[in-house]
């Protein structure tokens, strides 16, 4: 059966109010399959109504509505018929399910460290009958109460908290309060676990056994976000955290960064950094703590009714996981992460034929809504809520936001509730505000234009080139040596739709560089005067202000991939000031554009070398610099290794992993490693040899991964059929795998047997779309040929797009790689 249709929502949700669920599983019958079995109390509006229960099983062994056994021959696809419904309902089904290698489900993992077996339940946004029988919809809330029959040793955390001490290969949980069935989990295991507690919430971190060493050092920093994190969400909010014990556990393979499972989030469990982490990464790490605890209340105590909500559960929750993280932990730098490498996956989206809303989108089914977890739903919301704070002050949003909470706890809301609520609280037209910021598409454009008289600054104003009141502070920039200082206070202006605001008190002050959107407080690409992007050219490193650089290079960005700045223009930024700079994350930022883009797509493939080089040459500078933080030296290592092509840096490679030639304080770590072995293996300076000792040096899934990464990498014909065989073969790679191998493919190979896969790429993809939306996402964006931006490849992506039985999620892949490689065709023209 195709995915759930909003209207079939409407529909059941009109009909059924689910009383309860109760939920037995067992994991104890192999590798293949577990049991479920569920019991689902529910009453029915229209008595003698039918509907249907979503389920899909291996085998479905038993079904009994009120007494009455159905026939399991009756189940269609993922859904069992319910004739005949009484005003009160219980039912009760028995069913084989088979655990999932892509982490849609209960995904099923063996450690190849130690041969160990761990379990988690990833069910959003339409995943959770495949583990359970369930009317899977966001607006049919219900309590589940949970039983697990568990192999000897292992341990089990959920939703609910633990109902007493348990038995040996036996779990209870208490029953939870309603919650939507996309956040069920339970995650399952030989677990390695650290216990703690603050203000009266029993905290949990969990691992699998061989990561131990690595929770028990990382326990004390991710005890500390969390605490903080409690602690200001419970500043901002009236309500209490809702729902008893809060465990995160950090499993393996997981397809999002982490999941807002009330009571048990679940993380990917790269957050426990076994290789050397940057300030940027464990900054990054606080913001997702602190993100999906906000889900406590924005997804979990109050659920949009439809994904055409999602932005009441995502962007609210990026906002406030940035402003957390920045408020109240020592990150206090998140919100330059947030400009340096956040938006730009939004802005990116935002400029795709695919754009759409932040709000109202007209999500028609499910399976379109899993499209639309993107940069506009996550990174824009974000930005679009600053915004709106900016505009109704704290206050005002804040009352706004508790009046919500209180009028629909453990029940569902759309976008009308909300700005109800908001609207009372301020007094103004907040639906206004909301019919130009929530549902329309599309960037807007704010210009600086500056009429100077020589040296002398005439007048100072900003033109608005989009359909967008916005309220910015307009930065005035003067060189006080040795720094770009701004001038104190920078004006804040509201300009017009389509207007034009003159700054007056910039006049005064006589910048030599003015910035708008000074403070990054909205949603819009800026434009400088020619004089200011002069400064910016000569002078960017010396800017004093971290946030206000990272807008600088956001706008260089911008200005490569909109054709208004050559790639060799932007690698001379590069050469020039990212020496100079200090934050983290946006040295991390720069050298991925600047590898990934500018040298991988916008460059023709005969100058890709020289733009590394001179990539490597900036990073190497970065990296053997004086007085350069480790933090610093160890983002600049993964540049250096990402841009090695010449013979010099390869032989200086081979050192770095004979362990030569790296400077103090900065080591290759099992990751780095591995990523040093893609780069040689790509140049045939690497092969089985190699990865044979660094997999016995330090076995685990860094390894495997890394492993799967560097074999596809080799130049060989043969190492590439078995990649391409790998990827294409149903069920022998895992999410992760794929994605590792599809990762190295592309690095080297003959360029007539490079385009032949370019060929097989496009005929060979459609059929991979029956094995769900994971692998779709690994092949249809990590394996896509972006650096191929010839016709050939654009027609060939046209003709795919144009075929029958495309998925949404396949649709939407394949749609925005082809307008981002039709974008390096007009950059390379230009």
């Amino acid at each position: 059966m195709p995915a759930l249709q909003r209207t079939e929502a409407i529909l059941r949700a009109s009909l059924l109010d689910v009383r309860s669920y109760t939920i037995d599983l067992d994991v104890t019958r192999g590798p293949d399959v577990f049991g479920s079995t569920t019991v689902i109390r529910f009453g029915c509006a229209e008595p003698g109504s039918d509907s249907f229960v979503d389920l899909e099983p291996v085998e479905l062994r038993r079904a009994v509505l009120n007494g009455r056994p159905l026939d399991p021959a009756d189940l269609d696809g993922n859904r069992l018929a319910l004739p005949g419904l009484a005003a009160e309902n219980e039912l009760l089904v028995e069913a084989d399910m088979r655990y999932s290698r892509t982490a849609e489900g209960l995904h099923r993992y063996t450690d190849p460290a130690d041969g160990e077996v761990y379990l988690y339940a990833s069910c959003a946004p339409d995943l959770a009958p495949k583990v359970f029988a369930c009317f899977d919809q966001p607006d049919l809330k219900a309590p589940i109460r949970l039983g697990v029959t568990l192999p000897q040793g292992w341990k089990a955390f959920a939703n609910g908290a633990p109902a007493g001490p348990g038995e040996e290969g036996r779990r209870e949980f208490a029953e939870t309060k309603p919650i939507s069935t996309y956040l069920f989990t339970v995650v399952a295991g030989p677990l390695h676990s650290v216990a703690g507690e603050h203000d009266g919430i029993p905290l949990g971190l969990h691992a699998r056994r061989s990561l131990a060493a690595e929770l028990e050092r990382e326990a004390d920093e991710l005890f500390e976000v969390t605490r903080a994190s409690f602690d200001r969400l419970h500043e901002l909010f009236e309500e209490r955290y809702p729902f008893g014990e809060y465990h995160q556990a950090f499993m393996p393979e997981f397809n999002w960064g982490a999941m807002e499972n009330p009571g048990c989030v679940v993380f990917r469990d790269e957050m426990l950094f076994r290789s050397t982490p940057t300030d940027a990464d464990r900054e990054s790490r606080a913001m997702v703590i602190c993100h999906e605890m906000a889900h406590m209340w924005f997804g979990d105590l109050v659920t949009m009714k439809w994904w055409d909500d999602l932005w009441l559960n995502e962007s609210f929750a990026e906002m406030l996981g940035y402003r957390v993280a920045a408020e109240s932990t020592r990150f206090t730098l998140a919100w330059v992460g947030f400009a340096a490498r956040r938006k730009a996956w939004g802005y990116d989206a935002d400029q795709r034929g695919s754009t759409h809303p932040v709000a109202g989108n007209g999500t028609r089914s499910v399976a379109e809504a899993v499209v639309n977890f993107d940069g506009i739903s996550y990174a824009k919301g974000a930005s679009v809520l600053r915004q709106l704070v900016a505009w109704l002050g704290d206050e005002a949003f804040f009352a706004g936001i508790n009046a919500y909470f209180a009028r629909h706890r453990y029940g569902n809301a759309e976008l009308a509730d909300f700005l109800a609520a908001l609207g009372e609280a301020s007094g103004k037209d907040v639906h206004g505000w909301a019919e130009q910021w929530l549902r329309t598409s599309g960037v807007d454009t704010l210009r600086v234009e500056v009429e100077r008289d020589g040296a002398k600054v005439r007048s100072v104003a900003v033109v608005n080139e989009g359909s967008r009141p916005h309220l910015v502070g307009v930065g005035g920039y003067a060189m006080v040596e040795p720094y770009l200082r701004a001038w104190p206070g920078a004006p804040a202006v509201e300009v017009p739709a389509g207007g034009r605001v003159l700054v007056p008190a910039l006049v005064e002050d006589q910048p030599e560089l003015v910035v708008p959107n000074h403070g990054d407080l909205t949603w819009a690409k800026i434009r400088l005067d020619e004089a200011s992007w002069q400064v910016v050219t000569e002078s960017l490193a010396q800017v004093e202000d971290g946030l206000t650089r990272a807008l600088l290079w956001d706008h260089a960005r911008d200005l490569v991939r909109d054709g208004e700045l050559a790639p060799a223009e932007y690698l001379r930024l590069v050469e020039r000031h990212l020496g100079g700079e200090t934050v983290v994350s946006t040295v991390e930022a720069v050298l991925a554009f600047a590898v990934n883009d500018v040298a991988g797509r916008y460059l023709a493939p005969e100058r890709r070398a020289a733009g590394l080089a001179v990539v490597a040459g900036a990073a190497r500078s970065l990296l053997f610099g004086a007085d350069v933080t480790p933090n610093l030296r160890q983002a600049a290592l993964r540049g250096a290794l990402e841009s090695s092509v010449g013979e010099a840096e390869l032989a200086e490679l081979q050192a770095w992993l004979a362990g030569d030639g790296l400077p103090g304080g900065v080591s290759l770590s099992p990751e780095l490693r591995w990523v040093a072995l893609a780069r040689l293996a790509a140049r045939g300076r690497a092969g089985e040899p190699e990865f044979g000792a660094e997999l016995a040096r330090d076995p685990g899934t860094e390894a495997e991964v890394g492993a799967a990464r560097a074999r596809a990498a080799r130049p060989e014909p043969d190492a590439k059929a078995r990649a391409w065989q790998a990827m294409f073969t149903d069920g022998e790679l895992s999410n992760h795998l794929i994605r590792a191998t599809a990762e190295g493919f592309w690095r080297s190979g003959a360029e007539e047997q490079q385009q032949e896969y370019v060929r097989r790429y496009f005929a060979e993809l459609l059929g991979a779309a029956r094995r769900g939306d994971a692998v779709v996402r690994m092949l249809g964006h990590f394996l896509f040929p972006r650096g191929y931006a010839t016709a050939e490849t654009v027609r060939l992506a046209e003709e795919c797009l144009r075929a029958d039985g495309l998925t949404p999620a396949l649709r939407r892949v394949i749609g925005d790689e082809l307008d981002d490689l039709r974008r390096a065709q007009r950059v390379r023209e230009a």
